[in-house]
């Protein structure tokens, strides 16, 4: 029965775009294949830092420990003050990640002292993914591997093509399961309502 690509099998993808065999086991001690484990990894840290639907968690409390700080779980890739929180985030939003904890960008410190509702972004384990984000996270792992190993520009290419079409279904899933509307967006809105923003003039019509 076919299952979602395990972490092993997707090196061993990669591992097959140079002509190496397959390995048994991660931790091998084979170099290429250690290389294409590290690669992988750092693909998907890349690809789940752009905040999917899937690795995204809106208006989760952290709770500001003894010295007021508000310390970020180890495994939040992005943080930020949540949406619901305030309706202009350009105007109103004082607090920003640095390091693994919230700053105070008004009084310039990290002593927060209070809990924040924030919308963050986690890094999952490879087998937490989806399947479409586990392809195309091995297809992108696999050209960039080749291309540091070998460098075969013809080989590039048609990895481009995988990589492409992996993208592509990838962010299908995202319009999918992020249920995404347009009108949801104050931007657009405002646009399409023209009773905001209106003006009267001197003989009485508005635009």
């Amino acid at each position: 029965m076919t299952t979602p690509t395990t972490k092993i099998e997707a090196v061993n993808s990669m591992l097959s775009t140079i002509g190496e065999a397959p390995v048994n086991s991660l931790g091998s001690g084979l170099v290429d294949a250690e290389t294409a484990e590290t690669i992988l990894n750092e693909v998907s840290r890349s690809i789940q830092a752009q905040g999917w639907n899937f690795n995204t968690e809106p208006d989760y409390t952290i709770i500001a420990d003894s010295d007021g700080n508000v310390v970020l779980p180890s495994n939040v890739l992005r943080a930020d003050l949540a949406d619901s929180q305030t309706k202009f985030r350009s105007s109103k939003n004082e607090y920003i990640q640095r390091g693994n904890k919230i700053y105070d960008k008004r009084q310039h410190t990290f002593n927060i002292g209070k809990d924040l509702k924030l919308d963050i972004v986690v890094l999952l384990d490879f087998t937490d993914l989806p399947e479409v984000a586990r392809r195309y996270i091995t297809v992108k792992s696999a050209r960039l591997f080749q291309e540091r190993v070998v460098g075969s520009d013809t080989l590039s290419a048609m990895n481009r093509n995988d990589e492409q079409e992996a993208l592509f279904a990838l962010r299908e899933l995202e319009g999918d399961n992020g249920d995404y509307n347009i009108f949801d967006d104050y931007g657009t809105a405002s646009v399409l309502d023209r009773s905001i923003g209106t003006k009267v003039i001197r003989n009485g019509s508005s635009f």
